[in-house]
Parts: C-alpha cells; structure tokens; sequence
C-alpha cells in the first residue's frame, strides 16, 4: 500500500512540474553597466585661490542590454549634464560622502530626465561613481 501511494505521488509530481514550469514565466531584468570614457575630469567651486578638481569614472546602470546603445548615442549629452552639475558645487558638499551622494542622486535625476526628453523611455536604473579623486 505505501509503495503505490509513493509510486502515485511520484508520477503526480512529474505530471505537474511541466506545467508548473510554463505557466507564468516571470522576465527578471537583465542588468548592464555601461561605463564612460574617458573619465571626466572637471572643477568645482573652492573658499580659496586655489583651483579645486575632480576625476570621476561613471558607470551608468541599465535594466535592459538592448539599452546599451543608445546610452553610447547619448553619452556626450549625459557628460555634459554631469559636468554642469559638479561645476555647481561647492567644495563642502564635493568632499563630505553625504554630498557625494547627494550629487550622485542629483546627477542621476538630471541624466534620466535628458534621456526621457530625447528617447520618451527612463534607460537608467543607477548612476554610479565607480572612482572619485578630488583635489
């Protein structure tokens, strides 16, 4: 008796799985970095006379590969969006981590926005400084 209730619940398991499988395949994003190059290198606002620097790497975060290429396309414009913001910011705020966030949001905010005027979609997920060297 045990042994046809095992057999029973082994050939119920093996029907069911198929169909388990094929019901509701769920898309899952397909995350791509796209980094720019080379990195940008720009000032910011400084108390003193000395001139103030900063070397950033940005990699920017999309859901779907297909993305990709026209973030490539629209590169300059997100350089320059980036660069305009980081030259906007006092030296405080480019050297504490909560600034540094701060920009990172700002900056991504401004990307999106671009790129939904230009392409009518949001391609980025995440903006990312992947190296920030000041001076």
């Amino acid at each position: 008796m045990k042994s046809l209730l095992l057999t029973l619940a082994m050939v119920l398991i093996t029907l069911t799985q198929p169909a388990l499988a094929q019901s509701a395949p769920a898309k899952t994003p397909e995350y791509s970095y796209f980094t720019l190059t080379p990195d940008i290198t720009t000032n910011y606002i400084t108390q003193s006379k000395k001139l103030g620097y900063l070397r950033l790497q940005v990699d920017l975060m999309v859901s779907d590969p297909d993305y990709i290429p026209l973030v490539e396309h629209h590169a300059p414009l997100i350089r320059d969006a980036i660069i305009q913001i980081i030259g906007e910011q006092p030296e405080v705020k480019i050297k504490s981590l909560a600034g540094r966030e701060a920009i990172r949001q700002q900056c991504l905010d401004k990307v999106n926005d671009l790129l939904i005027a230009e392409t009518n979609q949001k391609l980025l997920t995440e903006l990312l400084f992947t190296k920030y060297l000041y001076q």
